[in-house]
């Protein structure tokens, strides 16, 4: 089929190299998609400059928020055609496991994330199952398209299916970056009553505002448990939610909730948070819950919400390269820009 041009990692810590490789020839039951957006996150942060998350092999091409073009139908896929514009969920989903026949393709058993355990989307093409790929409403950008698998559906996924967010509740988001700001304007969206933000970054802090934190406390400067229940009327919360993956942030967002509140963790990492004395977390009949990645149903009802005018994402994309500058795409993000929501890398440029 020719070749083409990807960004592959080689050796973590070091810039990726774009490499002439194949052009992927899909199976019986995949697509290829000629990729028009794909969406940078701390997850290609880790992998590709931290090295602190592992991948099958090395050399891989990286990119798992991807957006594009059908160009090609395995023999066995049928209900897509070429041209088709499509999202791809971010990993391979067997659609077969007991989690993927539930709907809750988050935890399928066989899943192979793209980006770490296959190649990915910072590519010109890329081959992927057609059960893990979702319709692009006309009107949507690929670029807003590609930013909505995983940085905007993680915090949708969090709110609505592990946190239950319920209308004239009390939310909290501790850490304000891409996935954390897009949270604070789907709580707001999802009918939240108060909206706490917390990071010690003023230029973050002021953005939650904007889009719809009532207040927004830098956890610098005291202890945020104490400083927003004057202004919220009660001793905490009824949900709150962690985007950040440190042991002090996981444990001041347990401290966050009221009685009978719950915490949901986002943020990754391998640190070891202590929860608050049994006596007290148990009485107060508190829940700690993960939350990771999204479902196929998040990413669709998200592209519906869009569509319809109820959610405005034009202003997420804060940066586009083209694929031969993705090193600094890759180093604008990993300097932690605080006016950076989200980079997308646009192959075809």
């Amino acid at each position: 089929m020719g070749n083409m041009l990807a960004a592959r990692l080689v050796e973590p810590g070091e810039p990726l190299r774009i490499d002439e490789v194949p052009i992927p020839e899909p199976s019986a039951d995949e697509v290829l998609v000629r990729v028009a957006a794909c969406g940078l996150c701390g997850t290609d942060i880790h992998l590709a400059v931290d090295g602190d998350i592992p991948v099958a092999h090395t050399p891989i091409t990286l990119g798992h928020e991807g957006a594009g073009e059908v160009a090609g139908i395995g023999s066995e896929v049928t209900g897509i055609k070429e041209g088709d514009r499509l999202a791809l969920f971010p990993s391979a989903i067997c659609g077969r496991c007991r989690f993927c026949r539930a709907g809750r393709e988050s935890l399928c058993e066989a899943s192979k994330v793209y980006g770490m355990a296959r190649d990915g989307s910072l590519a010109h093409y890329i081959a992927a199952p057609a059960r893990a790929v979702i319709p692009i409403p006309d009107g949507i950008p690929f670029d807003v398209a590609a930013i909505i698998t995983d940085g905007v559906s993680t915090p949708f996924h969090a709110l609505r299916g592990r946190g239950n967010l319920r209308a004239g509740e009390a939310v909290a988001v501790v850490g304000c970056g891409g996935l954390g700001t897009h949270a604070i304007m789907l709580a707001r969206l999802m009918g939240a009553g108060f909206i706490v933000a917390v990071d010690p970054d003023k230029a973050a802090r002021d953005r939650a505002l904007t889009l719809g934190a009532d207040i927004a406390i830098d956890p610098s400067e005291g202890d945020p448990a104490k400083a927003m229940r004057p202004q919220l009327g009660r001793r905490g919360v009824d949900l709150a939610l962690e985007f950040v993956g440190r042991q002090e942030t996981a444990e001041l967002t347990v401290r966050l909730l009221d009685r009978s509140g719950r915490a949901v963790f986002v943020g990754v990492g391998m640190v070891r948070p202590v929860l608050p004395p049994l006596i007290s977390f148990v009485g107060g009949e508190n829940a700690v819950i993960g939350s990771f990645g999204m479902d196929l149903s998040d990413i669709a009802d998200l592209f519906n919400l869009i569509a319809t005018g109820r959610l405005d994402l034009s202003a997420s994309v804060s940066a586009r390269y083209p694929l031969a500058e993705v090193n600094e795409a890759l180093g604008r993000l990993a300097s932690k820009d605080q006016g950076v929501v989200r980079v997308v890398v646009e192959p075809q440029a």
